[in-house]
């Protein structure tokens, strides 16, 4: 996904949910922003809290007929050891392809390790020896 300071500058001046009057600020309708002003801070589209989702299939047969209620998703937790049991849980439970689970845990893995954001190291010169 991009950085929230692109998907910022793609928005700004143009997005569907702006809103825009005569004397007034600049006002927006995006879902996710509580106070409806159009600027980065509150932004709904752009600031996005970092989560990891997961998308299964439902077993009803009710929810079928509803192509919206067809898919759900469920959030699944970032600790090391509560994510892995959780997405074990729902893979075992839901009967799903068990050739699949390793394949399933390291893309987990994989992404819990995209959310981490580098340190900057800064090395300082000293001033003569």
């Amino acid at each position: 996904m991009a950085s929230a300071d692109l998907l910022w500058h793609c928005v700004k001046k143009n997005s569907s949910f702006i809103r825009k009057s005569v004397n007034m600020p600049v006002m927006t309708a995006e879902p996710g922003n509580l106070t409806g002003l159009n600027s980065f801070r509150f932004s709904g589209l752009a600031n996005k809290k970092e989560s990891i989702i997961l998308t299964t299939k439902s077993k009803k047969t009710s929810r079928s007929y509803r192509p919206r209620g067809i898919l759900l998703e469920t959030g699944i937790k970032k600790g090391p050891k509560k994510g892995l049991a959780q997405l074990k849980k729902v893979m075992e439970a839901g009967f799903y392809r068990q050739d699949l689970m390793s394949l399933a845990l390291t893309k987990y893995t994989k992404i819990k390790q995209s959310f981490k954001k580098r340190k900057l190291v800064v090395k300082s010169r000293r001033a003569g020896k």
